[in-house]
């Protein structure tokens, strides 16, 4: 315990759980990542929190001095367009910047792997990546594992939300193919006996959970235990034809993460994990069981630094509604200092209103009077809001001086939703990001959402840029 750890990609879903695992057994930790504003805000014990873009990796060395184990946890589901090349390229540099450093293990959390010819983008990108991080010459331990059945995994909220907002399920033929499903406690349990059990050279090991089911039967046990019934129809249709379009109707997931995801459901995923459990044994978790503390798991998440631990907003959440937000927003760049720009933002409400497009904001405060649901109008005196202020229908649930302003969305609408106003020092400049949060409940507040995006993209930018504007003049007169 006396080395510290670095764990690469520690922001992400698998990298979360890890790091505060890691910090509850009593290591030193080096987090790593491209936003690590979340982790900072938990404040982990024995963890420091260090942001890179390994795009551009001139801090890694920096950050590899005094380390023996590496944690690889970085994937490229999420960008979009070539991830291939964006992974590769990602594990080049990383390998580079390894070559001169003392550490003596590298873990690779990476995926199960289709024959060669049937490969995914995304499978092919893991493959890619250990073999770059074995020509280390540092022994790699390669943990391949296929579906996790934990609270925000990609592949389980895709299941999730399918079954919440269908009412008939109908999934191409890639429903019939086999995995090995594991829960995330037994796949975090092996991430962490591993640094007990180094190799003296690379090697490869499969988890799996106890169970081998086709998606069409993880389906079926899923709605079984939730007790969501609802016709299910395999049609004959290439995985490839779900289209991005489709999966941001159906799903909260990020498109590109649950399109890299499916294209590569399209064969058996079938683990072989006698090895990994000769050389760690534990109590494998059946994926019923999974799925139950799953779902009880995410009764609670609301109540998270991401809505300030709100006890309305914990109040007000629904086990339904979307694991992951959608969003949308603009950021932009200005010459306005922080005080300028945190005075400016602390005025909504006031007699700038919205900054912009109020007659639209009015409009949708009319549409509440429809309802039935009469907003309450008006906003604190005193001159920079508080944790628990109410602006109009908005209440204040996260106050950073010169960092972040959040507010709880309070008028009706099919899910729960805030609205955040964040400012980050880049030294020459400073960056305005204003961006709603939207967790939808079910198909309609997934409706909701599409048919609000036109407006929301007019919006926030129009607001970000008159912020800017008005903190700009307030700078000019100091």
């Amino acid at each position: 315990m006396s080395q510290p750890i670095l764990v690469l990609g520690a922001s992400g879903y698998i990298g979360q759980h890890l790091v505060t695992e890691l910090s509850q057994r009593g290591y030193t930790v080096r987090a790593a990542a491209r936003r690590i504003d979340r982790l900072q805000k938990m404040a982990l014990p024995g963890v420091s929190c260090h942001h890179i873009d390994l795009n551009w990796p001139q801090g890694l060395p920096a950050l590899l001095r005094g380390i023996d184990t590496l944690y690889y946890l970085v994937h490229g589901m999420g960008e979009g367009g070539n991830f291939v090349a964006h992974e590769r390229q990602v594990a080049l540099n990383v390998r580079d910047a390894l070559r001169d450093a003392p550490v003596k293990q590298i873990i690779f959390l990476s995926s199960l792997q289709a024959p060669e010819h049937e490969q995914s983008d995304h499978l092919r990108a893991r493959q890619i990546t250990g073999d770059i991080l074995r020509e280390t010459g540092i022994p790699v331990t390669e943990l391949r594992a296929g579906i996790i059945v934990g609270a925000g995994s990609a592949a389980f909220e895709v299941m999730r939300d399918m079954v919440y907002n269908l009412p008939v399920l109908t999934p191409p033929r890639w429903v019939r193919s086999r995995t090995t499903p594991i829960a995330l406690e037994n796949l975090m349990h092996y991430l962490l006996e591993l640094l007990h059990h180094p190799g003296n050279s690379s090697r490869v090991f499969e988890a799996a959970g106890p169970d081998v089911l086709s998606y069409q039967q993880q389906f079926e046990h899923f709605m079984a235990i939730s007790g969501r019934h609802r016709l299910l129809v395999p049609v004959p249709f290439p995985t490839r034809w779900i289209s991005v379009w489709f999966l941001n109707v159906i799903t909260s997931v990020p498109p590109t993460t649950a399109k890299a995801l499916i294209q590569g459901l399209r064969h058996d995923l079938l683990a072989d994990d006698r090895a990994l459990r000769a050389l760690i044994p534990q109590r494998l978790i059946p994926f019923d069981d999974a799925v139950r503390s799953t779902l009880k798991e995410e009764e609670h998440l609301a109540n998270s630094s991401d809505w300030g631990y709100d006890a309305q907003a914990f109040a007000r959440w629904r086990p339904e509604y979307g694991y992951y937000p959608k969003q949308a927003g603009c950021t932009v760049k200005t010459s306005a200092s922080l005080s300028a720009l945190w005075k400016i933002i602390n005025r909504i409400g006031g007699k700038e209103r919205y900054f912009f497009g109020n007659i639209l904001w009015q409009i949708r405060g009319w549409l509440d009077l429809l309802v039935g649901h009469r907003l309450e109008k008006g906003r604190p005196s005193h001159e920079y809001l508080q944790t628990g202020d109410t602006v109009d229908s908005w209440k204040v649930i996260i106050v950073e001086p010169e960092k972040q302003l959040s507010l709880l969305f309070g008028m009706k609408a099919p899910g729960l939703g805030r609205l955040t106003f964040s400012l980050i020092d880049k030294g020459d400049h400073r960056e305005l990001d204003v961006r709603a949060w939207w967790h939808p409940h079910g198909m309609p507040g997934l409706f909701y959402w599409l048919f609000m995006i036109p407006a929301h993209l007019f919006i926030f930018r129009g607001m970000a840029k008159r912020i800017a504007k008005l903190a700009e003049e307030i700078t000019d007169k100091v």
